[in-house]
């Protein structure tokens, strides 16, 4: 039986614009990065002793035309003046023998930092009910991340916002997990 559980992810995000919804969302994925491969949208799991490394580092492991498992958040509009807001939150416990949780939102109206902190919060809020104590969880002003009883190791956000500046034209935001899964 063959089991896949990455060892490695990173983030990204990108902007996108074009005639069409289709375009804005290449160009979105070329700005993040990650436009060369086939990309398979996946859950929600951060998956045990998985390490986070550098966008850059990560495309490095990369060949074009590879299958890619990502948590993809994306939003597009061709509304004039409207703002679009995609963003992934993530949650890891202490104990990184256990999962933690990739969340994912898609808004309208929203800042980076609404949106990013919604997302964070989501996945924060998983993980606490997984582990039965999700009255327990608090916001660390000082550490900018939610705690829980020394239980969740870290809690962060990307989010790509971006405005439809022109009538007529498509816009896309992105931002990914990019789970990398290696033999």
């Amino acid at each position: 039986m063959l089991t896949f559980v990455a060892k490695k992810l990173f983030f990204t995000r990108g902007v996108g614009r074009g005639q069409s919804m289709l375009q804005s969302f290449e160009e979105a994925l070329r700005d993040g990065g990650i436009a060369p491969y086939n990309l398979v949208s996946i859950s929600s799991i951060f998956p045990p002793f998985a390490e986070t490394i550098s966008k850059e580092e990560g495309l490095k492991m990369l060949s074009p035309g590879q299958i890619l498992f990502t948590v993809l958040a994306r939003n597009s509009s061709d509304e004039l003046n409207r703002m679009l807001s995609a963003a992934i939150g993530y949650a890891i416990p202490t104990d990184r023998s256990k999962w933690g949780y990739l969340s994912e939102h898609h808004s309208f109206g929203e800042t980076e930092k609404v949106a990013g902190f919604f997302a964070e919060k989501l996945a924060a809020e998983m993980l606490a009910s997984t582990l039965g104590q999700s009255d327990q969880l608090k916001w660390n002003s000082d550490r900018e991340e939610y705690v829980l009883q020394d239980k969740i190791l870290t809690t962060k956000n990307i989010c790509s916002t971006a405005v439809v500046m022109n009538s007529g034209e498509w816009t896309t935001v992105i931002s990914a997990a990019v789970l990398i899964v290696q033999e």
